[in-house]
């Protein structure tokens, strides 16, 4: 199954300050969302604009709900962040919250916008492809688009080139895959290591298996 070969991954995003927290256990995707959630530690927070003011405090709200675990009350501050203004940060968290739902559509969607107001952001595209990979039915060929997309923009992020290379190796795209997880395992990631050690496997059985095809042709074309 192809969610079993990815890492898991959690981020929060904190607005404009982003930090790591660990992946939550028992989740169905192993390629868990990347979550960063607001914060008032932000150039906003001195913002004069009550409007500001108020969808800040309510991400920030949202924020204290997903880390009690209450994904609905998180939901429901974060879309009301969002309707009084929409930003990257708070239309980020909203299809985090989405996404913990089985929203998988609604999850995209939120996730495409934002990244129309933050071309850049490499999670966003990481998340995209978790929700595709878990959607049904499975999308793994726009999974490793946005997974491509997000490597582009993060190089050197370990956890995105190995869930790439998960994507590559599903995919049948062997030898793209053996270059990712040997790319993850550089950066950090020694889980990689057994899949380096299979993936090498499967690609010298392909070749012995054609080095034997072709060997049975020109027998028989002698």
């Amino acid at each position: 199954m192809l969610a079993g070969l990815f890492r898991q991954r959690a981020r929060i995003l904190l607005s404009h300050s982003a930090t790591r927290i660990p992946a939550r256990s028992g989740t169905r995707s192993a390629l868990a969302v990347n979550r960063r959630w607001a914060s008032s530690n932000t150039p906003y927070s001195s913002t004069s604009d009550p409007a500001e003011v108020e969808a800040l405090n309510c991400l920030e709200q949202g924020t204290h709900k997903l880390e009690e675990g209450d994904v609905k009350a998180a939901k429901e501050l974060y879309q009301r962040s969002v309707n009084i203004k929409r930003t990257a940060s708070s239309l980020f968290n909203l299809g985090v919250t989405h996404y913990h739902l089985k929203e998988f559509d609604d999850a995209i969607a939120i996730w495409k916008e934002c990244i129309s107001l933050q071309p850049n952001s490499a999670d966003a595209h990481t998340n995209i492809a978790s929700a595709y990979i878990i959607h049904t039915p499975t999308r793994p060929d726009l999974a490793l688009h946005h997974l491509r997309i997000a490597a582009s923009l993060a190089p050197e992020d370990p956890e995105i080139a190995f869930n790439l290379a998960a994507v590559l190796e599903a995919c049948g795209k062997l030898e793209e895959a053996l270059v990712q997880y040997k790319r993850s395992k550089d950066f950090g990631i020694e889980k990689a290591a057994v899949h380096i050690r299979n993936v090498s496997a499967k690609i010298l059985g392909q070749r012995l298996k054609k080095a034997e095809q072709e060997a049975q042709n020109v027998k028989e074309n002698v």
